[in-house]
């Protein structure tokens, strides 16, 4: 393998946040929300404002930007699963067999964390803080963040004030002190300054070793419960938030489970059903989201001030991400399932390295978070493997290709990923930058979009006689994708027979 160790030399911080909708951020469109610090890194980097998801479910997104493999060829297609694949190879670990020290605050969500720490694969990270969530769900002092509290005096039960304290079965077990609002720790408390702390405290030990370094921070907001520092809520006014996407009778066209969850909740009815909630609770929900996003925000900027103080910056590539998306309310749904709109499938994404890569620049091109271990791969100056189905996007970030066009289309998946949400449902996402088309397998519904003429995706022409032809021809082009875009070659043919 030819190796450019000019190239490999870069750190890498590698940010993801849990369930942060794309229109989170205030220079990329969101005016109801401050991210300063988010919004240097789009100043001072490649934002892709088109970034796709390849399951709307946490792990089988995690598994698959790891690896840079789609979730189904991957095998991890839902949460709860008891082991991850050993035929399947982190990003993380292929740079550290490079010369990388790799190390990770916060989650990882490879395998269940239910009643568990959850178990690793080899997966690279010789520095491993692990805090699944918040919550005291692990009494053996499985979770790094309860200890860190421990280690100051602080006492969870005492200092938290959301509806439940734990989440380790479900329904939650209730906390007996709730006060009717949900608010989290004290910010100095909190789980996401606790990951940034401990990703300083990670590259202070290795910033002088003259070797290069990847951590991987992963703090579990802005996922719900939607629980922010008091100070954070009232940063922000309930009156001066949207409310969800909603016009009145989209769901006639919109699938059996779709206007099921409407009425019962969303994710099959776990959260709060919408038709409950007066218009100033809709607003209060996008107030608490955007609080714990305004948290992230200036942790992150805590984080992009050390980079800058030790005169790491310049040679740090540093990535802002998600895993998923939030539904929000939209279409009157919340949290997460078998679900394709935009507040979920799409996601944000920023890459900046001011040394190498443009700055400034808005990529309207379509792409995966399946690119990005690939992307890493070139970043470090090593050939992206034969086994990654992703498509590196490095030239895009260096300003040596198109940032208008990468990928024809994008993929995604639900594949029963949640138990006890939505079991029954199969489904595959195609979307090629106008029409988005949702088939559920085995099923006689569906959904097809255009975003010319309904961006916000509110009518369903599926069944629409018109578009009968064109339907099947893009299930036709969605069926060839689906099968192109998960080839396996893993196991690397090289000889004639």
């Amino acid at each position: 393998m030819v190796v450019n160790m000019e190239k490999k030399r870069k750190n890498i911080v590698w940010f993801c946040t849990d369930q942060q909708r794309w229109d989170t951020i205030h220079s990329l469109g969101n005016p109801y929300i401050h991210t300063p610090n988010i919004d240097r890194l789009v100043k001072e980097g490649v934002a892709f404002t088109r970034a796709y998801t390849q399951a709307p479910i946490c792990t089988p997104s995690r598994a698959c930007f790891l690896t840079g493999r789609y979730p189904r060829t991957t095998k991890t297609i839902f949460n709860g699963n008891e082991n991850f694949s050993k035929d399947e190879k982190l990003v993380t670990k292929l740079l550290a067999d490079e010369g990388y020290t790799c190390g990770l605050a916060g989650k990882l969500h490879l395998t269940s964390a239910e009643g568990r720490v959850e178990k690793r694969c080899d997966d690279g990270y010789s520095y491993f803080q692990y805090s699944h969530h918040p919550h005291n769900d692990w009494k053996d002092g499985g979770n790094d963040y309860q200890n860190w509290l421990n280690e100051k005096g602080v006492h969870w039960e005492e200092i938290y004030g959301g509806k439940f304290m734990t989440m380790a079965t479900w329904p939650p077990q209730a906390n007996p002190a709730f006060s009717g609002k949900q608010v989290g720790v004290p910010a100095q408390y909190h789980q996401t300054t606790w990951c940034v702390e401990k990703t300083i405290d990670f590259i202070e030990s290795r910033r002088n070793t003259g070797e290069p370094w990847l951590i991987s921070v992963n703090p579990f907001d802005p996922h719900p419960p939607l629980d922010p520092p008091q100070e954070y809520k009232d940063r922000l006014s309930i009156e001066n938030m949207p409310l969800p996407l909603w016009e009145d009778g989209e769901m006639e066209g919109k699938p059996p489970h779709q206007q099921k969850d409407v009425i019962q909740g969303g994710q099959d009815g776990q959260a709060e059903p919408i038709g409950s909630l007066t218009d100033e609770e809709k607003r209060e929900h996008f107030r608490d989201y955007y609080a714990e996003i305004e948290l992230i925000d200036d942790q992150f900027g805590r984080l992009l001030a050390y980079l800058d103080r030790t005169g790491l910056r310049d040679d740090t590539i540093v990535i802002f991400m998600s895993d998923h998306g939030e539904m929000s309310g939209d279409h009157g749904l919340y949290w997460k399932g078998a679900y394709f709109y935009e507040g979920l499938v799409h996601v944000p994404l920023i890459i900046s390295c001011p040394s190498v890569f443009k700055q400034g620049l808005q990529c309207d091109a379509l792409v995966e978070l399946v690119d990005i271990a690939p992307t890493l791969m070139e970043a470090a100056g090593l050939e992206v493997p034969y086994f990654m189905q992703g498509k590196s996007f490095y030239g895009i970030l260096t300003g040596e290709a198109d940032p208008h066009h990468f990928k024809d289309a994008v993929y995604s998946e639900f594949y029963h990923c949640l138990r006890g949400t939505h079991e029954d449902i199969d489904a595959t996402m195609y979307y090629n930058g106008r029409y988005k088309l949702v088939i559920y397998h085995g099923k006689e519904f569906g959904e097809l979009y255009d975003h010319e003429t309904d961006p916000n995706e509110f009518h369903n022409l599926w069944d629409k006689p018109e578009y009968e032809t064109f339907k099947t021809e893009l299930v036709r082009k969605s069926f060839d994708h689906t099968v192109l875009c998960n080839m396996d070659n893993s196991m690397h043919r090289v000889y004639g027979f």
